[in-house]
């Protein structure tokens, strides 16, 4: 196994934070070299680190001339980038690979110092496939924040009422914004927060990552995708569903029956060795025969119209993580990954049916890890 450098905080990465599993806003160097951990940290986390991985061999940035640094007037990022050169030659790293998110001035120091680093994403990225039990007990709570979540925007979705073609509720348009924070805050009442970000789309407004805004429609589809992350072990969760508020069209309902059958053909396709291109294509068979456009066949007229985007992605402690499921994801599933399948249409007179669960894979298939139903009715 080749030797491994990562330097950040384990807020910003995922990699990090799977290696060492508490939160740690401040960066600091974590080394794996001829199978030995090494951790470069200051005395403010060293307990908390220690805890965490009490496996690893600790150097203080005392233990390589922090003081005296100090007092030679050097500024902050100087000092770090001395104090990480010097850990680095004393745990003996001469080659290593390193996430390509590694930050490009500890890159160039250790570079200058004849360390070779090779950035790796496939290499670092499968270090956390096999999500730890910890990772997929933070998953699990993240998953029940967000049914909690869709509950809650299915009940204010419940109390609206058409009138024209718009939605009303309490005498007033029904807004993206308020089922947004009607999700938000059941979300965050069960300990896993949502971002501002998450989707409220209709055919109106919102198409791929636009979250939304303004008014919902009456009688077409209104698409909700949310992501809660739970606070304890920084894992995420990532589902969709789609509802209609008054009457459901034959086009609605013709969308419905197709994506729910390529939900379960997918769902039932899941298993160790199969790739996410395997899973995709399968998919786009289905949407294809029934006349519809997808990525694999490129867009019509519209670059929105039919099923142009991948069938989902890995999630962990990254939103969107390995493994890939679209035209370019040609890692075989393992056991222990957890992915999110999502597939859905698009025309443009009525907007777009999409589900989303989350599936933890298992030795034989997988287990669904979502708990929603998939009724159009909110």
């Amino acid at each position: 196994m080749p030797d491994l450098l990562l330097f950040s905080d384990t807020e910003s990465s995922p990699a990090l934070r799977h290696e060492v599993p508490v939160l740690i806003g401040d960066p600091f160097l974590y080394a794996e070299v001829d199978g030995r951990t090494t951790i470069l940290t200051g005395a403010l986390d060293r307990d908390r680190i220690v805890a965490a991985r009490p496996d690893a061999a600790i150097i203080d940035f005392a233990d390589v001339g922090f003081y005296e640094l100090l007092r030679g007037g050097q500024s902050r990022d100087q000092i770090f980038l001395e104090l990480v050169s010097r850990a680095v030659a004393q745990i003996g790293v001469r080659a290593a690979i390193v996430d390509p998110e590694f930050p490009v001035a500890v890159a160039d120091r250790l570079r200058a110092d004849g360390v070779q680093l090779t950035p790796d994403h496939e290499a670092v990225a499968l270090r956390r496939r096999v999500k730890s039990p910890a990772e997929l007990a933070g998953i699990r709570r993240a998953q029940k924040a967000a049914e909690a979540g869709m509950a809650a925007a299915a009940a204010v979705l419940r109390d609206a009422v058409p009138e024209g073609d718009k939605l009303v509720r309490n005498g007033a348009p029904l807004t993206a914004e308020d089922v947004r924070a009607a999700l938000r805050e059941a979300c965050a009442a069960a300990g896993a927060p949502a971002p501002r970000e998450v989707i409220v789309a209709s055919v109106w407004q919102g198409f791929g990552h636009d979250p939304g805004s303004g008014p919902l429609p009456a009688d077409l589809p209104i698409q909700i995708d949310l992501w809660p992350r739970d606070e304890a072990s920084g894992c995420w969760a990532d589902m969709t569903r789609t509802f209609v508020v008054g009457d459901v069209s034959a086009p609605v309902r013709a969308q419905e029956a197709l994506v729910s059958k390529a939900f379960t053909k997918a769902r039932e396709a899941v298993r160790p060795g199969v790739t996410g291109r395997e899973l995709h294509a399968l998919t786009c068979d289905i949407f294809e025969a029934a006349g519809h456009r997808t990525q694999r066949t490129g867009p019509g007229d519209d670059p929105n119209e039919g099923f142009q985007f991948s069938l989902g992605h890995g999630v962990g402690l990254a939103i969107h993580e390995d493994p890939g499921l679209g035209q370019l994801g040609r890692s075989p599933l393992v056991a222990g990954d957890v992915i999110a399948v999502e597939p859905g249409l698009w025309e443009r007179e009525i907007g777009g049916v999409r589900y989303e669960d989350l599936l933890l894979v298992t030795e034989d298939g997988c287990e669904v890890l979502t708990q929603y139903p998939y009724d159009l009715t909110p």
